[in-house]
């Protein structure tokens, strides 16, 4: 079993910045590619950012490639989404995700029922 806590998310304004970060426990995270999801009211869970399990593939979805950054420190056994110039669209709860990765440098794990492993998510409320 792997445990996954979000933190870090809030409110801030327009133009402004975040940093979330994806702690988990039970199991390392270099066996796992990882991906971030967001969720906001009445919509589906969206993906939005992935990495491969030695971080050396990241994938974005169109909606906030060039603004989010997904990172890995599998010694820390932490992911992190630095999210920049965000916009009142992004305002959601963010989910954390594992899955786990056959192979070190492979990432095609796009939708939310390819995961293992689920937090509990962060809100992010971006006001205008």
């Amino acid at each position: 079993q792997v445990q996954l806590v979000e933190s870090g998310g809030g409110l801030v304004q327009a133009g402004g910045s975040l940093r979330l970060s994806c702690a988990a426990s039970g199991r390392t995270l270099s066996s796992y590619a990882m991906g971030w999801f967001r969720q906001a009211p009445g919509k589906e869970r969206e993906f939005i950012a992935g990495i491969s399990k030695n971080g050396g593939i990241t994938e974005y979805s169109d909606s906030v490639k060039g603004r989010f950054t997904i990172s890995r420190d599998n010694a820390k056994n932490t992911v992190y989404l630095q999210m920049n110039s965000l916009k009142p669209e992004d305002t959601a709860v963010y989910y954390c995700a594992a899955k786990f990765a056959y192979y070190a440098n492979q990432y095609d794990y796009y939708y939310a029922n390819q995961y293992d492993y689920w937090g509990q998510g962060t809100q992010v409320t971006v006001s205008a």
